[in-house]
């Protein structure tokens, strides 16, 4: 080959050594992989709007670990209000007017990480959803920066019901036991619509730690927390019904 022979084989074909691709051969499916990426999220988010979500990436994590699957969606209307409140209470008091991130908490945790301490709490309800919608359960950075990512999406499409309806559909309530209606019937034998105020606490007082801890065990002290909790933000709950 001549020299300008070799810089055309080049130009179309990229400097590849052992055996020479095209670089649009390459360049094109990276670039259709990224508009799926970015295009798949907010088409799921839309079409949630209308379905209860498929069993989420944890459910098949912890079936591969050897639990069931008891995943019973139903609308935030089969759902006791007094579950409703006592959630928000429990996880995110500002659920009904933040925009989906606490950037004051996310602040606070980020400098706990840089000192060295292990980050904790600063998920709201709304980033819940969207980790248990799409992604796995650890603390890894790039989890977090993807339920970051994530989030706003949540947050544009969907509105404050909705959101609320999907996590209390897909939220971990006990080894195999996801979602409020499957909660409600395993842990007290009723429907989630039937919850009193009691028994709403101390199901949402088990969302943290939902493989360790029972309704039963939780602490009398902890329930009425929670229902004072309840009385203290009043309107701030207006959201949720």
């Amino acid at each position: 080959l001549t020299v300008d022979d070799n810089r055309v084989h080049r130009a179309a074909f990229g400097d590849v050594e052992g055996y020479a691709y095209p670089a649009s051969a390459i360049k094109l499916p990276v670039a259709a992989a990224l508009l799926v990426l970015l295009a798949a999220p907010p088409l799921w988010l839309l079409a949630l709007n209308f379905m209860s979500p498929p069993p989420t990436p944890l459910m098949l994590i912890r079936r591969v670990e050897g639990h069931a699957i008891d995943y019973r969606p139903v609308p935030l209307d089969a759902v006791s209000p007094h579950l409703r409140r006592a959630v928000v209470a429990a996880e995110d008091n500002l659920f009904c007017s933040h925009a989906g991130l606490d950037w004051t908490a996310l602040r606070t945790q980020f400098e706990r990480a840089i000192e060295g301490d292990r980050p904790r709490g600063a998920s709201t309800i709304s980033m819940q959803t969207a980790k248990n919608l799409f992604l796995w359960p650890d603390r890894h950075l790039l989890r977090k920066a993807l339920e970051l990512w994530l989030t706003p999406q949540l947050e544009l499409l969907l509105d404050k019901r909705r959101i609320l309806a999907l996590y209390l559909s897909i939220a971990e309530f006990g080894p195999g036991i996801y979602g409020a209606e499957a909660a409600a019937r395993r842990h007290f034998g009723i429907a989630a619509a039937a919850l009193d105020q009691e028994q709403a606490a101390r199901l949402a007082l088990m969302l943290p730690a939902p493989l360790e801890r029972t309704p039963e065990r939780i602490a009398p002290d902890a329930v009425r927390r929670i229902l004072t909790r309840i009385d203290q933000l009043g309107p701030a709950l207006d959201c949720v019904g």
